[in-house]
């Protein structure tokens, strides 16, 4: 009875011990990441400022375009001041005085001016427009916002690249806390099964009571750690779902291939490789650039003039007779030249110039951080790597060493407390390879991470 009970314990720990979770990147896991990219809401929020940003561009580059106006206005007035001018009384007695002394009527009488100043049933339709010939307000304004929106899409894909890899690193989360609870349950149930080997052999007298007790004992301790498994377990699950915009409750597919090993690469071409890819390197070059063209706008601001057309085309008069009594056309061309406003476009060019400073150093403090960032995470993974090697290692020695004592106990060569410390070894020996394991995973995706790895 004794020997069955241990020789499948020991099979069940060695299936633990290697488990078919080595080979090439999981498919599921991609599509989990892909899932995410696609609804997370912070990333949504990313793409509706990035549109709303090449929004911005379409309105500089409508600057381009001639402004057509159609213009229409009607008015009606009473009151008022008045234009009054005695024209009939000085002229009517000399034309009354012609009439005579020619004996016709061709000097009519001419009736005083009286006229209400505020304009009453008049209206003016008329259709203007007007077009920039030479405006570098407008030619540098477009360059620096299309610099704008490359930098607004590099800071989308910093954010993408860090979401990817929190969903990479949350997946391995919730199987690290799978493979837990499964290293538990297996240890619970080893207990269980010598719970009744005790109980067995205190009622053929061949052992006290004690054991049955300790056996008990044990198997509350592991039924505590099992509680405190789950919980992890649901917590993990929540947030992963919550990366993917998801019940907090949706169950999670686990595919055995997520447990990947990566090739060693050296650290100076992981930097390289960093420096190449990281879109904030990205995104502080645009801004560079358009902090430059700032330069340019306002030295062309302060130093030529803006040269735009226009003209209009329409009617005008009392009432709505659109005649050519009421018809006219206006033809523009206008030149305005700032010439002096105190030193104002002189300060806003250096202040663009003390800007260029202030990102020159961002940009080589960010070269610093990232070759860090690097130097960091790739050591990490040399460390686990040789934690796992370590942990591996560990449970190998725990595995023989509760084969003997084991053996041991059977032939009444061992005490129960070395059984369950054996046991209890081996338990926390899995659990390590088991936290180890993952641990590496979640370094090297904090590697690939750092490195911008798509």
């Amino acid at each position: 009875m004794i020997t069955r009970i241990t020789t499948r314990c020991f099979r069940m720990f060695t299936v633990l011990l290697f488990p078919s979770m080595l080979y090439a990147q999981s498919a599921v896991l991609e599509d989990y990441v892909k899932e995410g990219i696609k609804s997370n809401l912070t990333l949504r929020q990313e793409n509706l400022e990035l549109e709303k940003s090449m929004e911005t561009l379409t309105q500089v580059r409508a600057l381009y375009m001639p402004r057509v106006y159609l213009n229409a206005t009607y008015t009606l007035a009473y009151g008022g001041r008045r234009l009054q001018f005695p024209v009939g009384d000085l002229l009517n007695p000399v034309y009354a005085t012609l009439n005579q002394m020619t004996g016709t009527d061709k000097f009519p009488s001419v009736q005083n001016v009286d006229i209400q100043l505020a304009p009453n049933n008049f209206q003016e339709t008329t259709i203007a427009f007007q077009q920039s010939i030479f405006n570098s307000d407008i030619y540098f304004s477009y360059k620096i916002q299309k610099d704008l929106v490359s930098a607004q899409l590099a800071r989308r894909n910093v954010y993408e690249n860090e979401l990817r890899y929190t969903i990479v690193e949350a997946y391995y989360q919730y199987l690290q806390t799978l493979e837990a609870s499964k290293v538990l349950t297996q240890s619970k149930t080893i207990l269980q099964e010598l719970l009744k080997l005790n109980q067995k052999l205190v009622a053929n007298n061949t052992a006290t009571k004690d054991v049955v007790f300790s056996s008990e004992y044990e198997i509350s301790k592991i039924e505590q750690q099992l509680a405190f498994a789950e919980k992890n377990e649901q917590t993990a699950r929540s947030y992963f779902n919550f990366l993917l915009n998801r019940d907090l409750t949706s169950s999670i597919l686990v595919d055995s291939a997520a447990y990947t090993s990566a090739a060693q690469t050296s650290l100076t071409d992981l930097e390289q490789t960093a420096l190449s890819n990281r879109q904030e390197i990205q995104q502080i070059n645009h801004s560079i650039k358009a902090n430059e063209n700032n330069i340019r706008l306002n030295r062309n601001n302060r130093l030529l003039p803006n040269v735009f057309v226009g003209g209009s085309v329409g009617y005008q008069g009392f009432g709505y007779t659109f005649d050519s009594s009421q018809q006219y056309a206006i033809a523009q061309f206008g030149l305005q030249w700032n010439i002096f406003k105190g030193g104002e476009k002189r300060s806003k060019e250096q202040q663009s110039r003390i800007q260029a400073n202030l990102l020159s150093s961002k940009f080589t403090e960010l070269q610093q951080q990232i070759r860090l960032q690097v130097t960091q995470a790739y050591y990490d993974l040399q460390a686990s790597r040789k934690s796992l090697t370590a942990a591996e290692e560990g449970l190998n020695k725990a595995l023989q060493s509760f084969r003997i004592i084991d053996s041991r106990y059977r032939n009444n060569q061992a005490l129960l407390v070395e059984f369950l410390r054996a046991e209890n070894d081996v338990t926390t020996a899995r659990l390590s390879v088991s936290i180890a394991r993952y641990d590496l995973q979640a370094k090297q995706a904090q590697l690939n991470k750092v490195i911008a790895l798509q």
